[in-house]
């Protein structure tokens, strides 16, 4: 385990930034919805564009695991269902642009998703209420290919999937567990893909990903807590200021 630790050769800064990423990591998975999205720009600067997907996906893992146990019985199925096919050929896709751009435009690409979706974040904020999302197929399939690719590609689908799951207006419980399920299998069926195409997982992801699980685990029950004492707007505010001027970092 240490020889595969040693393999990426993080400084002392690295190694608080990777914590501070898995204990957001579990925070967003206890109800502060969209704090994630700040750690993909933070972990790329650490470990490079593509590598760091696999990375944060093994994390975002342990989270799901954690989420799905405690919400489980809320999902709402027939959502899922007409997402997760589209979602596959999101990933495929996803998974066939990354192979073939260099580095420099992984990262780039990375940041134009992640300014996306601070985009759509910032219009339901202005809005005060989700935007309406037509309830049929073809907007099920846009969404899901559109929710698999940036998934795929940097891990921060969740302003898509928010807009989808928000448009239906479904109840606090049924939205957290039905994206709880989704992204949880989403997750998993990314990760053949991680380990046998794209090599982003192998020995050192794994090292890392167990010595961090406490610290998701930390993450998630002080996100119970947090939801409780901050007023969601601010917060909001802080988390989409700050996740776009790191995605801007990443272009240059």
């Amino acid at each position: 385990m240490v020889a595969a630790l040693q393999s990426f050769h993080l400084t002392t800064a690295g190694w608080l930034i990777v914590a501070a990423c898995a204990l957001l990591i579990g925070i967003n998975k206890t109800g502060l919805n969209g704090v994630a999205m700040l750690t993909v720009p933070l972990m790329a600067a650490v470990f490079g564009g593509r590598d760091s997907t696999g990375v944060i996906l093994l994390m975002f893992l342990v989270g799901d695991v954690y989420a799905v146990t405690y919400y489980h019985q809320h999902a709402q199925w027939r959502y899922l269902v007409k997402l997760l096919p589209w979602s596959l050929a999101g990933i495929v896709l996803g998974v066939l642009v990354g192979k073939h751009i260099s580095e420099l435009q992984f990262r780039q690409l990375l940041a134009v998703v992640i300014i996306a979706g601070v985009v759509l974040m910032v219009v339901q904020e202005i809005r005060g209420k989700p935007i309406q999302v037509p309830e049929t197929w073809w907007m099920g399939a846009l969404l899901g290919i559109a929710s698999g690719f940036t998934s795929m590609v940097g891990n921060v689908a969740f302003a898509i999937m928010s807009l989808y799951l928000l448009s239906m207006k479904l109840p606090k419980n049924s939205f957290i567990g039905t994206a709880a399920w989704f992204f949880f299998i989403v997750n998993v069926m990314k990760l053949p893909f991680h380990i046998f195409v794209w090599h982003t997982i192998s020995a050192g992801p794994l090292a890392l990903d167990l010595i961090m699980t406490p610290v998701i685990i930390a993450g998630a029950l002080l996100g119970v807590t947090m939801v409780r004492r901050i007023p969601e707007k601010p917060y909001r505010i802080i988390i989409i200021c700050a996740t776009a001027a790191a995605a801007v970092k990443l272009i240059f």
